[in-house]
């Protein structure tokens, strides 16, 4: 066992059928992740990052080979227990926000706290400052539609850490946005790396080199496969 690798990626393949053309997308990939680490998977479109982002968040199981979290293996769950699994310990955070458009920014943020059942005013109370963490409490009640881009992503990351994962995976968190309110989110990421409060390990996918140099490791992947470390 190894304390220092938090998730271990072994072997994995994993391919698409696009009619009866087979697309192999991933091909024997290899990685370790350690605890509080900021990796940025880095390479152009169709290079196999959000598919690799998408197995170690048990969204797609592998076709073959294993991701392993703190040294238990964790990429052949039932779809229940990946569920779980995904409700306790990971924070996802998308280039499209996926806010439900019905709900205030508050009622949003308090979504995964509610499906673990959590009691509503400890969890009422981790929202409130969970949004004023991000910057919006004058945005609170406000629904998605009367949010800015900006201010819809940041309502999203305080989503994804309303349950305190271990992991936060972001896929292209800035990738709607302007430079200059790209640069207010990413300056959220530092601070959540940089936290002496939380230890979140964080795994974001960019095509922008500029935006990978702010992680501590940057993976490049093309075709499928890692050619830098």
């Amino acid at each position: 066992m190894n304390e220092n690798i938090l998730i271990d990626v072994k072997s994995l393949y994993k391919s698409y059928k696009l009619g009866k053309t087979k697309i192999e997308v991933l091909k024997d990939l290899n990685l370790e992740i350690e605890p509080g680490e900021w990796v940025a998977l880095l390479g152009s479109s169709g290079s196999g990052k959000t598919t690799l982002l998408n197995q170690i968040g048990t969204l797609e199981k592998p076709d073959s080979g294993t991701i392993s979290y703190d040294n238990k293996c964790y990429s052949k769950l039932s779809n229940r227990r990946a569920a779980k699994f995904r409700g306790t310990k990971i924070g996802f955070i998308f280039q499209a926000y996926h806010l439900l458009p019905e709900l205030t920014v508050l009622e949003n943020v308090l979504l995964p706290g509610q499906m673990l059942g959590r009691k509503k005013k400890e969890l009422k109370n981790i929202a409130t400052s969970l949004i004023d963490r991000v910057g919006l409490s004058h945005r609170i009640k406000h629904r998605p539609n009367e949010l800015s881009g900006g201010e819809q992503q940041r309502a999203s990351i305080a989503r994804a850490l309303v349950n305190d994962p271990e992991l936060i995976l972001a896929d292209e968190p800035t990738g709607n946005l302007d430079s200059e309110t790209g640069k207010g989110i990413l300056q959220i990421f530092q601070d959540l790396h940089n936290s002496e409060e939380h230890n979140h390990t964080i795994i974001m996918v960019t095509h922008d080199r500029k935006i990978a140099e702010l992680a501590d490791r940057i993976i490049e992947l093309k075709d499928g496969k890692i050619v830098a470390e």
